[in-house]
């Protein structure tokens, strides 16, 4: 009778210890066990440690005998959502590929997409982040729910900021607005007015940054949101950088910084450090910008983010290159070994205009006052020389391809300019006089204008003029006929006008576009868009409203 009392207790001592032992497994430990053995039991224990660490929103278990495909779409998936908490991406996009093809048709197929879009935002891979996010739109948009069709925008509009093309994500995110507006959801809509902020700042409206950003702080803190408000902090930052107000970028990221790292949230961290870097760089603190740059690099590098880690290395550059000029030169080496990469990967063509902005004028100009500054040697200068030679030859073929590919595009929605020119001869002719109306009017405002500065702005009116005329406009090709760099003739414009290469010729194209509504009402207003050498009606319009404050047929109603 003893023996078996003492068997009794012996049982329930290694039944509880068996069950600490479960209680304790790791996240590794149980996925392992899980695929060593393809279980329910397995499953459940692995959902159960998740459920624990209130990583689900609700319980999930599988019974019995449910098929092994099944049990790894949901594992391998919710493993996937795990890791890319825990900023672990490249092994998070590994489980969410798995489990794709094995949550194909069910309920979870979308949500699974979604996570690979967001995976590969992290990651640069823009083209894969697209297509999964596209994949899932279309589930989205089937099903009908607008509070999950405004989610998926949501990725889309990130896919495209991170791209550098803030036109494309601008429709995504607005669509996203209205969506989030009609399912009532206050969270969704609280991370879609972030996401604008940030499409905003990428504009160049920082005005309307500040404010999506200010709206969207505003309402994570009533909804009680805390980790969340921090990150809009961070986009308000960005706003405020945008409108030069360096010191109270760096008051709102001296509170944001220390949240973040408390957090843990790293990736976040990094970019508040790049933003604090530029704030004190900006101030000519070069100093105190070191150390935030330097973890934002370090971090970047570690999760594999290589268009921020771009930022960062350019922000030691410059910080380190008055007092530590060795130094500066392996962070420049650093930026084009990554820029380098990025001309490699998918995504290249969608981050050209970036690369040759900055790659191109800002080292170029850089490099010149080095060798200026410094007088480096022969051979150290031969090197400079050559490594600029190769990023201008890369960037010389990358943009080659995209001014072909969009020539193609011209071609194909311009089919008809010709017939709309013959149709419209007196058109054209009134308009040629109105150009010559506004050079004389620009001319008579400009007579306090040095003689070259009058000829460098009645050059540039004609360039921008003729460019309209032909279909095509845009400040590359402006700076390109008038023979200067983009940085050149950006500075320039700038000193004579006070105005932007794109604001100065965006009020040309408008002032071309005011001229056809009021003298022309026998022209559409897809006809005016073409003439002022926009490709789709759209994109004219927003444009127009913009500049005005109403829509073109507005306008033109106004007028009749």
């Amino acid at each position: 009778m003893t023996r078996k009392i003492y068997f009794i207790l012996l049982c329930l001592v290694l039944s509880v210890a068996g069950m600490q032992a479960a209680d304790t497994a790791s996240f590794e430990e149980l996925l392992q066990q899980f695929e060593k053995n393809t279980t329910a039991s397995t499953a459940n224990a692995f959902f159960s440690f998740l459920e624990k660490g209130d990583f689900l929103d609700e319980p999930l278990s599988f019974p019995a005998g449910t098929p092994a495909d099944d049990l790894k779409g949901h594992v391998w998936y919710w493993a996937g959502e795990y890791l890319y908490d825990q900023q672990q991406y490249q092994r998070a996009a590994e489980y969410g590929e798995k489990a794709w093809p094995l949550l194909k048709g069910k309920e979870e197929e979308s949500d699974c997409l979604n996570l690979l879009a967001i995976i590969f935002i992290r990651l640069a891979n823009y083209s894969s982040a697209a297509k999964y996010a596209k994949l899932c739109y279309a589930i989205d948009e089937k099903n009908g729910d607008p509070d999950i069709i405004s989610s998926t925008l949501n990725t889309l509009a990130a896919i495209f900021m991170s791209a550098n093309q803030p036109e494309e994500a601008e429709k995504y995110v607005m669509k996203g607005l209205e969506m989030a507006g009609k399912a009532n959801n206050p969270s969704r809509k609280a991370i879609l007015l972030g996401t604008a902020s940030e499409v905003c700042h990428a504009l160049g409206d920082d005005k309307r940054s500040l404010s999506y950003a200010e709206e969207s702080y505003e309402l994570e803190m009533k909804l009680g949101h805390k980790d969340k408000a921090v990150l809009r902090l961070s986009q308000k930052a960005s706003a405020l950088l945008g409108l030069h107000d360096y010191q109270q970028a760096e008051d709102v990221l001296k509170e944001t910084i220390p949240t973040l790292r408390q957090l843990k949230d790293l990736h976040s961290l990094a970019i508040a450090d790049n933003k604090m870097g530029m704030a004190l760089l900006c101030q000519k603190r070069e100093t105190e910008a070191v150390p935030y740059y330097r973890e934002a690099a370090l971090l970047l590098q570690k999760m594999g983010d290589m268009a921020n880690e771009m930022h960062a290395r350019r922000g030691l550059y410059e910080s380190l290159w008055s007092t530590q000029p060795d130094s500066a030169k392996i962070e420049l080496d650093r930026f084009n070994d990554l820029k380098d990469s990025l001309y490699t990967n998918a995504s290249a063509e969608s981050l050209a205009k970036y690369n040759a902005e900055f790659g191109n004028d800002w080292l170029q100009k850089e490099n010149e006052s080095e060798r200026a500054a410094k007088r480096r040697t022969l051979i150290v200068s031969s090197f400079a020389v050559l490594a600029l030679l190769l990023l201008l030859a890369a960037v010389w073929w990358v943009m080659n391809r995209r001014h072909k590919k969009q020539r193609a595009i011209n071609e194909e929605l311009t089919a008809n300019i010709d017939e709309l020119r013959e149709k419209y001869k007196q058109v054209a002719l009134q308009l040629e006089q109105a150009q010559v109306r506004e050079t004389e009017t620009e001319q008579e405002k400009t007579q306090e204008l040095t003689a070259a500065d009058r000829e460098f702005l009645e050059k540039t009116i004609n360039v921008v003029g003729t460019m309209i005329h032909n279909g095509q406009v845009d400040a590359e090709g402006v700076a390109r006929e008038m023979g200067m760099s983009l940085y050149q003739f950006r500075q320039r414009l700038n000193s004579v006008t006070g105005e932007k290469p794109q604001d100065f010729i965006n009020a040309l194209r408008m002032k071309r576009a005011q001229h056809l509504l009021t003298n022309h009402p026998e022209l559409n207003i897809t006809e005016v868009a073409v003439l002022c050498a926009y490709n789709d009606t759209p994109n004219f319009t927003r444009a127009f409203k913009k500049y005005f404050g109403i829509t073109p047929k507005q306008y033109q109603k106004n007028e009749d």
